[in-house]
């Protein structure tokens, strides 16, 4: 299992727009073979930093979702509201915490 972090910086003008793609795509790539999760967050005190949560079956499923249409078409319109770089961590889990 893959865990992978995004961080995304928007112009804050741009926030809305970047919202309603998010919405517009979530379901797509929720269902997108190798996907078992999916969760936006947002910076507490700096609305226009947001972070992708997801958790891919391992790294072909998310390489494949690279490779795809979907994420084509997303990444560049979502990069077209970008104020700051990108950045990802791709994560493999150690432990797990204590409940």
């Amino acid at each position: 299992m893959l865990k992978r972090i995004v961080k995304l910086t928007f112009h804050p003008q741009l926030v809305t727009e970047f919202l309603a793609l998010f919405e517009d795509t979530k379901d797509r790539i929720r269902h997108f073979p190798g996907c078992l999760h999916l969760e936006l967050l947002q910076e507490a005190g700096r609305p226009a930093v947001f972070f992708t949560f997801s958790i891919w079956q391992d790294e072909a499923a998310l390489n494949a979702y690279r490779d795809s249409e979907l994420f084509q078409d997303t990444w560049a319109r979502t990069k077209a509201l970008f104020r700051d770089k990108p950045e990802a961590w791709s994560l493999d889990t150690v432990s797990e915490a204590a409940d």
